[in-house]
């Protein structure tokens, strides 16, 4: 096979079907500005994917933007990893069809993500609904990576990666390496929920999720109404999932001086949730207004903008276009 790059490639996406959360921070943006330092890095903003379920395209640019401006406020940095969006690299989509030659609709049925989106939209059940592992697949073996930092929710699409790599592979000759999972050999972080459901999220409870761009006010009356109890009845009781979520949260701004007083509280039995939530708030907000101010800076200078991702897509271009002319050679469709 032959190299790729003198650094092993990163590659990950983000639809732009929302906005980014502490959870998006933690459990994924973190990571990916520590990533630009030592990888190669093609970090994609997934319009295509978005395409799928329909959405109010008049909105597609203004979240499009929005993504980008707070990837760079979190820290990636456009002269280290490629920012771009997946319709600006026109070889994703020939890619995709190659290795839709490849997949089987009794496998793409059997998939979580499409038998939950089959569920909620049965009106609307496209083709590309059914084969979006498929793109998938394309975006990460289009710049031949071998790195994908990738959640729990995700890993079903990146084992179909795989298999569409080693199938072509097998057929056609020795050019995509098999991706793997990767986080720096560590326990993703899962940033819960405010009201103790779950983890936060774009598509779920809004009002029990923090996201970035939230405003001061709002953040102090979403933390407010975070689920808590009477508290402990007698020392070092267990904690319920939900006020052990406050602590994870009061850790995760790191805060940790606050973090042990009211640890010792709990334990003492003589906490007062009240002024751990007061608390955690300011906390919150210390933390999430510099990216938010910063993002809407970014966003207010659309020249910026567009050439990060015309920078993003030329490099992209640049990795896609070398391993399709190697994929047209193996499949036998470059006649001269």
């Amino acid at each position: 096979m032959e190299k790729v790059a003198d650094r092993p490639i990163v590659m990950s996406g983000i639809r732009p079907t929302g906005i980014l959360h502490l959870g998006s921070y933690f459990g994924a943006l973190k990571n990916y500005v520590r990533m630009q330092e030592e990888y190669e890095c093609y970090f994609m903003v997934a319009d295509l994917h978005s395409l799928t379920t329909h959405p109010d395209t008049k909105t597609l640019r203004q979240h499009v933007l929005h993504v980008v401006s707070e990837y760079i406020a979190c820290g990636l940095d456009p002269d280290k990893a490629a920012l771009y969006c997946q319709s600006d690299v026109y070889e994703t989509s020939e890619l995709y069809f190659y290795l839709n030659t490849l997949a089987y609709k009794g496998e793409l049925e059997k998939t979580t993500t499409f038998k939950d989106k089959a569920r909620q939209q049965p009106q609307n059940i496209n083709a590309a609904l059914l084969t979006y592992p498929v793109l998938q697949a394309a975006d990460i073996l289009l710049h031949r990576a071998l790195y994908v930092p990738v959640g729990k929710d995700q890993e079903q699409h990146l084992e179909m990666a795989r298999n569409f790599a080693a199938r072509f592979n097998h057929r056609y000759g020795e050019i995509f390496p098999e991706p793997v999972a990767f986080n720096f050999g560590e326990e993703l972080v899962k940033v819960p929920s405010l009201d103790g459901t779950g983890k936060m999220s774009k598509s779920e409870n809004q009002n029990a999720t923090l996201y970035l761009s939230d405003d001061d006010e709002l953040i102090r009356k979403k933390v407010m109404k975070a689920k808590t109890d009477q508290g402990p009845q007698e020392p070092n009781t267990p904690m319920p999932d939900y006020i052990e979520n406050i602590f994870q949260l009061m850790r995760l701004t790191g805060n940790e001086e606050a973090y042990n007083k009211f640890l010792l509280d709990y334990n003492n039995c003589n906490i007062r949730y009240g002024d751990m939530k007061k608390q955690l708030a300011e906390d919150m907000i210390r933390f999430i207004m510099p990216v938010r101010e910063k993002a809407r800076e970014i966003r207010n200078n659309e020249t910026y903008l567009k050439e990060i991702l015309e920078k993003g897509a030329a490099k992209s271009g640049k990795s896609a276009k070398n391993t399709m002319e190697l994929v047209r050679k193996a499949v036998g469709i470059k006649y001269f």
